[in-house]
């Protein structure tokens, strides 16, 4: 992609933004009590990505998306990513072969461009490869205080962190494909590790869960006869990583848990 033709693509979808934030913004007014577009990176990408798709479609196509379809016709995809943003932030964005389009570059900052193009070696974007940079980047950027899930041990496994931000909000994490597969994928090596480094739940904020969450009847949920680690150990032995029947499992047993819990 020559300069001009970043420089032309990053101005059409700023434009294209234009048409995705009346939209979402109708749709999404606030995250927690900031305005949009202020943590809104997935939804704005997810929209982002469809608005390209359709338009790359087209049976005569915008000039400046002709860069991305030469790419696309040499075999290249528009892919949805999730990941660290120079280990300050977590970020969505969209990789096409050796690029990185951020086209919700202001929803940290809402005094930055819209949209920004860059080499994905100088972007600063990278994937997040264990629980600890995650909770180096989820401390900074979301202002939470992170402890072991010792509340649902036989979630841990998937879910290995607690997380309580200074409003109170308290949720487990990280609750996302990326990371659940990081976990699948170290057969749950990486949440046995960060399960040994971080604090236990407070005994007042454990009890506050289980108030909250007591009319649930889910046998996960209740199952408590091994710790975080020895469940980290037992679903190794069992081949649990490869289940995918059992991921999902996992996975709509925590969703009855998604709203988490009010630590005040």
């Amino acid at each position: 992609m020559e300069e001009y033709q970043r420089i032309t693509l990053e101005q059409y979808l700023a434009e294209l933004r234009l048409i995705v934030d009346l939209r979402l913004a109708a749709q999404y007014p606030y995250f927690s009590d900031k305005p949009y577009p202020l943590g809104r990176c997935k939804e704005i990408r997810n929209t982002m990505l469809e608005l390209l798709q359709e338009r790359l479609a087209m049976p005569i196509m915008p000039e400046p998306l002709q860069v991305l379809a030469n790419k696309v016709s040499l075999g290249h995809t528009l892919k949805p990513a999730w990941g660290s943003l120079r280990d300050e932030y977590f970020q969505n964005a969209i990789l096409l072969g050796d690029w990185y389009l951020d086209t919700a570059n202001d929803t940290v900052n809402p005094n930055k461009p819209r949209v920004e193009i860059l080499k994905l070696q100088q972007s600063g974007f990278s994937a997040i490869v264990s629980f600890e940079q995650f909770c180096v980047i989820a401390r900074k950027y979301w202002q939470v205080n992170i402890y072991k899930n010792d509340i649902y041990p036989a979630l841990a496994p998937f879910l290995p962190l607690l997380c309580v931000n200074e409003k109170g909000a308290c949720w487990l994490a990280a609750a996302n494909d990326d990371m659940i597969a990081l976990a699948r994928h170290s057969q749950f090596t990486l949440s046995e590790r960060i399960l040994t480094k971080l604090p236990s739940t407070p005994s007042t904020l454990k009890q506050r869960w289980y108030a909250h969450y007591s009319d649930l009847k889910n046998p996960l949920l209740g199952h408590h006869s091994l710790d975080p680690v020895e469940f980290c150990q037992h679903y190794r032995n069992e081949h649990r990583d490869q289940d995918l029947h059992f991921r999902d499992k996992v996975v709509k047993s925590y969703l009855h848990l998604a709203q988490g819990v009010n630590s005040f």
